[in-house]
């Protein structure tokens, strides 16, 4: 019987799990995001927060730990380098998981695996991209005004 024992099998063997679970772990450093299944989502998360804590510590030898688990030295960089003083401030509860809906083939349903914070970034990165945009335009507008006027 499997009485209180917590980790998902995912219809996978050890090694093939938990080289799933390592990659979109380093997946979700690397883009900030997964879409993915619930199910997977769910046995990701607690790794990702796990990672995220060994971050906000940086030592050497929380390095080393992330180093070993993670698939790429960039996320490992990334990780100490941007995504852990950003949650320095933050008890837990890092990452977020939005569903998404049903894909079309199977029936699955899917979600999104975020980091918090992330959407306000990319929103206001948007935003000033649209502002710079407009004034540019308004500024190329002013400047065709003034060239028709001293002709």
């Amino acid at each position: 019987m499997r009485h209180k024992v917590g980790t998902a099998k995912l219809k996978r063997d050890v090694g093939a799990r938990n080289s799933l679970l390592k990659n979109m772990v380093t997946s979700v450093i690397l883009t900030d995001y997964i879409v993915t299944t619930v199910p997977k989502a769910k046995a990701v998360k607690p790794l990702v927060e796990k990672m995220i804590t060994l971050a906000k510590r940086d030592t050497l030898h929380t390095r080393r730990q992330a180093a070993s688990f993670l698939e790429t030295p960039a996320s490992v960089k990334k990780l100490f380098d941007s995504i852990g003083p950003k949650f320095s401030q933050r008890n837990g509860g890092y990452t977020r998981i939005v569903r998404l809906g049903f894909r079309k083939g199977d029936g699955a349903e899917l979600c999104k695996l975020e980091l918090v914070g992330t959407e306000l970034v990319k929103r206001a990165a948007e935003r000033a991209k649209r502002r710079e945009e407009r004034l540019k335009a308004r500024s190329e507008g002013k400047n065709e005004e003034e060239d028709s006027t001293e002709s």
